[in-house]
């Protein structure tokens, strides 16, 4: 999970011929789902907003942070939609269907906090929870990974995350005997090359935070 900038991309200007009360997301047209779905690519990319895997081959389909059916009012809001993947054993089908009761306030937003603030992606494709967080954020934190099912200790998700970090992880250890700037500008240069690609909130943490 990394932080969306939302502000950054303008609302899908469809939204606007939906109205709470009126329609429901079944009426949006499929021309005006594609059209969404370009902008929020604009915003995330072709990565799932909640684990970053490759929506090209993990399946897409439009989420709703906060759930239609608690909160029929943001259907049609800009704010509320997300581009997720579309397992069952994660990300958004899986906050709606398989992780049980939650309160939405207590999962971390991607594009509303910088997740970076409470995640730390390690080498063997876990996520743990940075130390010295408030309680509260702690217990945040813990319900977001578990609500999204983004950290399960032998699943899908760690092994894909091991998968694509494992070359990253290589190339520190080969970068023994490199003055600080010299670092600094070789993994400057990765990170530009890595923006892209699933997972980069990974590589970048194997990279800056070895």
């Amino acid at each position: 999970m990394r932080i969306l900038d939302r502000a950054g991309v303008a609302a899908p200007p469809c939204l606007a011929s939906y109205y709470h009360g009126v329609h429901v997301w079944k009426d949006v047209r499929p021309q005006d789902k594609c059209q969404i779905r370009k902008h929020l690519e604009q915003m995330q990319g072709r990565r799932c907003a909640y684990c970053e895997g490759p929506i090209d081959t993990l399946g897409q389909h439009i989420e709703h942070f906060r759930r239609k059916r608690h909160f029929p009012q943001l259907t049609f809001g800009w704010a509320n939609l997300y581009w997720s993947c579309n397992q069952k054993d994660s990300c958004g089908r899986y906050k709606d269907h398989g992780a049980g009761a939650y309160a939405i306030n207590d999962l971390i937003e991607p594009s509303a906090e910088d997740p970076d603030k409470f995640f730390r992606f390690r080498s063997d494709g876990t996520i743990s929870i940075r130390s010295g967080l408030l309680p509260l954020d702690e217990h945040r934190a813990r319900e977001t990974l578990r609500v999204f099912n983004l950290n399960s200790d032998w699943g899908r998700l760690r092994h894909m995350r091991k998968r694509f970090v494992s070359g990253y992880v290589s190339l520190v250890a080969g970068c023994i005997g490199f003055s600080t700037t010299e670092l600094q500008d070789f993994f400057e240069e990765e990170l530009s090359q890595a923006a892209t690609l699933p997972f980069f909130t990974a590589i970048r943490h194997v990279l800056t935070e070895p």
